[in-house]
């Protein structure tokens, strides 16, 4: 496993979430580098399993010559059907870092980083069709108004929709710079953090992140045993929002507590992090992607 290829997040506070049983079955739904895969592996006997999903094929270089692992090159929302074919009904633990691996940010040619002149791409799984240039030339101006305002906090999330489709008709927009020289009139307050934020709604949008994280959620009490553990790593507020709720109340729904109103639900998940877990200051030195990274964690009731 190459550990250059991305440095996994809060770790030790992972493994320790996630309770390893040595024998037990486990899944990483974000291989990536295999950093967290590692840790699970090194607890594990010879009678534990790992499955490893990632969609992304530059993930399957890192997978280590051991039995024990199988490795999925399958989106995550596809994690029970995959575990049914290797005949697989419950595990141990689940573990998912939603964040882009730094070796995707460092290939210029992936267009997910704004510090290269490559394709305006961003396609985790490269065999799906729709690339975010796709997303820049067809969606409507509401669309986009709603993607950049919900996924990427973009202030001027109107005024930016309404640039790209004013001028996408008498621009191309099939590269990072392309696309870059299009909204460069409309950015905002610092240049890198605002393109950072439209890069980053792109991105979700162009790999429907927030939809594969809901259906990947939903099967999660179905694939763990009673006492196996999910912990989840999340990078964004809307993530990490679905993650408490569906965590606390088994859905999506934001719900205001009532005393009033006593709410009578089966509790399928039992909440361990009452608060997120954050990175301490040794792992914000090290590793400034670390800064927005929040791990939660559930076991199975």
């Amino acid at each position: 496993m190459k550990s250059d290829y991305h440095i996994p997040v809060l770790y030790h506070e992972t493994m320790e979430g996630l309770r390893i049983n040595p024998e037990g079955i486990y899944v990483d739904c974000t291989f990536g580098g295999g950093g967290h895969s590692r840790g699970i592996l090194e607890q594990l006997n010879e009678n534990g399993k790992l499955f490893a999903f990632d969609q992304d094929a530059d993930a399957q270089r890192n997978i280590p010559n051991d039995e024990r692992v199988v490795f999925v090159p399958q989106n995550f929302r596809h994690l029970q059907r995959f575990l049914r074919l290797h005949k697989v009904t419950a595990v141990d633990g689940v573990l998912a870092d939603l964040g882009v691996s730094s070796h995707q940010f460092d290939e210029g040619d992936r267009g997910f980083s704004t510090r290269f002149a490559g394709p305006l791409d961003m396609r985790m799984d490269r065999r799906q069709q729709i690339s975010a240039a796709d997303i820049i030339r067809t969606y409507t101006e509401q669309r986009l108004h709603k993607l950049f305002e919900q996924y990427g906090e973009v202030s001027n999330a109107k005024t930016l929709a309404r640039q790209i489709v004013q001028q996408r008709n008498h621009l191309h927009v099939a590269t990072i710079e392309q696309f870059k020289s299009l909204i460069a009139p409309v950015v905002k307050g610092n240049p890198n953090k605002y393109l950072a934020q439209v890069f980053q709604a792109l991105r979700m949008e162009v790999n429907d992140e927030m939809g594969a994280l809901q259906e990947m959620l939903q099967q999660v009490p179905a694939v763990l045993k009673p006492g196996g553990r999910v912990a989840i790593i999340t990078f964004h507020s809307i993530e990490d929002r679905m993650v408490k709720n569906f965590f606390r109340q088994g859905s999506f729904d934001e719900t205001p507590d009532n005393p009033l109103l006593p709410v009578v639900k089966e509790e399928v998940l039992k909440v361990i992090t009452k608060k997120p877990i954050t990175a301490n200051d040794e792992e914000l030195k090290r590793n400034s992607r670390s800064r927005s990274a929040k791990l939660r964690v559930a076991e199975r009731v």
